[in-house]
């Protein structure tokens, strides 16, 4: 999986961060294809207001599909921590999805099946019990 990771609003990019980042994303790159990639968006809130002033959007593009994750938080690296949480779960509902599909299409998902018959209750005009 690549990662690549920008950052925005004078955030510094330290090499503590950078590994940091692909520790905490390695759990789910194994889950992925190797031609998966992710990019990280590390940027502080310019507005003294806002009490958790580090934000992190991360993009993962998959075969497929494109999962989004965004957290605001206190720390740099707890940010981190919860979107890759956050993507972490997105894959696996990703990759339930695709092994329902796939099952449906084997055991022949568009075929009709007749619904039970009522016990008594409405039966169409001219019908014969």
């Amino acid at each position: 999986m690549q990662i690549e990771i920008r950052t925005r609003n004078g955030v510094l990019l330290t090499e503590e961060l950078r590994d940091y980042a692909r520790r905490r994303f390695e759990k789910v790159s194994k889950q992925v294809s190797e031609f998966a990639r992710l990019e990280l968006e590390l940027s502080t809130e310019r507005n003294p207001a806002i009490a958790e002033q580090f934000v992190v959007d991360a993009v993962f593009y998959l075969k497929g599909a494109t999962l989004r994750a965004s957290e605001h938080s206190f720390e740099m690296k707890h940010a981190i921590h919860e979107v890759s949480d956050e993507l972490g779960r997105q894959v696996e509902r990703h990759r339930e999805k695709r092994s329902h599909r796939r099952e449906a299409h084997r055991s022949g998902g568009g075929k009709f099946i007749m619904p039970p018959e009522p016990l008594g209750g409405w039966q169409p005009e001219g019908a014969q019990l």
